[in-house]
């Protein structure tokens, strides 16, 4: 309890600038909690994308498309809406398509994290210059001078170290996603190779 109470007055000597950093603190737990679950419901996996090459490559066309059918997440998705369209469009150039689309939704979120990576340290550092601004203030003051002064930038400092605690914990999210994002991209391409070994009369019988 006492140390719950300490840390609620330190964060208080922060100044006003603890709480904004307190905002963007909780805005990355919120884009990486939201971010978790919406790539673990459309992540179709790296065996999917495996499996689907695998079939295609030895000619299994019936069982890629039921494996697609089969499959959850956004590729598989992808892939069965291609598999089992009439459109004169090619596949490929189809599955490229969605694709695009599907990716701007996987990366809605992340500039928001680069911003608070960028941003988090600078707030930290306008805390503790305006912590050590009225810490030098008080130089009108008739005694104990050094004593208010070096207890004032001490206190300035903490705003500093509390927004760079924030920019890693926000890198650290986006870098996490960012190469997740990277691998299902990967199980695209590889998947959207395998559409291109399909012969042109196949319609996904």
């Amino acid at each position: 309890m006492e140390s719950l109470i300490e840390g609620i007055e330190l964060f208080q000597k922060g100044g006003a600038v603890m709480y904004v950093l307190l905002a963007c603190s909780l805005f990355v737990v919120y884009i990486g909690a939201e971010r978790w679950l919406f790539y673990r419901h459309m992540d179709s996996g790296k065996a999917f994308a495996e499996q689907f090459y695998t079939y295609v490559k030895l000619k299994k066309y019936a069982d890629a498309r039921d494996a697609a059918r089969q499959g959850h997440g956004g590729l598989a998705r992808i892939l069965t809406d291609v598999l089992d369209s009439d459109s004169s469009v090619s596949m490929t150039a189809l599955a490229e398509t969605q694709s695009s689309i599907f990716i701007a939704k996987l990366r809605h979120g992340l500039y928001y994290l680069s911003v608070v990576v960028t941003m988090a340290p600078l707030l930290g550092l306008l805390g503790t210059i305006s912590g050590m601004i009225t810490s030098f203030s008080i130089f009108h003051v008739q005694s104990g001078q050094a004593m208010a002064i070096t207890g004032g930038v001490g206190e300035a400092l903490i705003a500093t170290a509390f927004g760079l605690c924030v920019a890693i914990l926000a890198l650290a999210v986006h870098a996490y996603f960012t190469q997740r994002l990277d691998r299902m991209i990967t199980d695209m391409e590889l998947c959207f190779s395998a559409l291109e070994l399909l012969p042109r009369n196949w319609q996904g019988r």
